[in-house]
């Protein structure tokens, strides 16, 4: 009996001397699965709107701004390896999500489909602002490639903003009810990923 009590005893020693995850470690794993899905998300929205838009005068402007999100995806590609983290299970549900959404917003026309690049980069603009944030208060040199992805990252998904607006995105026909919906989804699509 006394053996069993001290394998016991050395188990429950050994389990508690296990060092636990750090919040660094928790929030890094986060933001990578995270941005991953997002890049992948936006990738597939702007294939979407070129699969529709691409042999029309709003092409060029669409096929520029895949061309970075191509460029994000690949880059979350690289730190989701280096760094083992485990991508959402969603990843199935928002590559066609994202590509329907792409595609649906572009059928409804030009600016249809300007209005959802402009919900979309709103929502993710402010998510890359508020990781920044978290990041700073912990992060330390050996972060500097994550904290500089996600702010050119974040730079580039302003100017896709931007360019929705410049190319009459306001003017789409149910602007605001076309960008709230497109923002809740987002940011529901955001809080899922960030954990499963």
């Amino acid at each position: 009996m006394l053996g069993v009590r001290s394998q016991a005893a050395r188990l429950i020693s050994t389990n508690s001397a296990a060092p636990l995850r750090t919040k660094k470690g928790r929030l890094m794993e986060s933001i990578i699965r995270v941005d991953h899905a997002g890049e992948l998300g936006a990738d597939r929205i702007y294939a979407g709107q070129m699969a529709v838009l691409g042999n029309t005068a709003s092409g060029p402007t669409i096929q520029h701004m895949w061309d970075q999100e191509k460029i994000h995806r690949q880059k979350f590609e690289e730190l989701i390896k280096k760094h083992g983290v485990r991508p959402t299970i969603f990843l199935p549900v928002w590559n066609v999500a994202g590509f329907l959404l792409g595609a649906g917003t572009a059928l409804l026309g030009q600016k249809a489909a300007m209005a959802c690049t402009v919900a979309v980069e709103k929502v993710i603009v402010e998510h890359y602002n508020d990781q920044l944030r978290s990041l700073m208060d912990i992060s330390d040199e050996s972060d500097k490639e994550i904290m500089d992805a996600i702010k050119q990252f974040r730079d580039e998904e302003q100017d896709h903003h931007d360019t929705g607006l410049e190319h009459g995105a306001k003017q789409a026909p149910f602007y605001q009810a076309i960008t709230n919906v497109i923002e809740v989804g987002c940011k529901t699509a955001i809080a899922i990923s960030k954990v499963i």
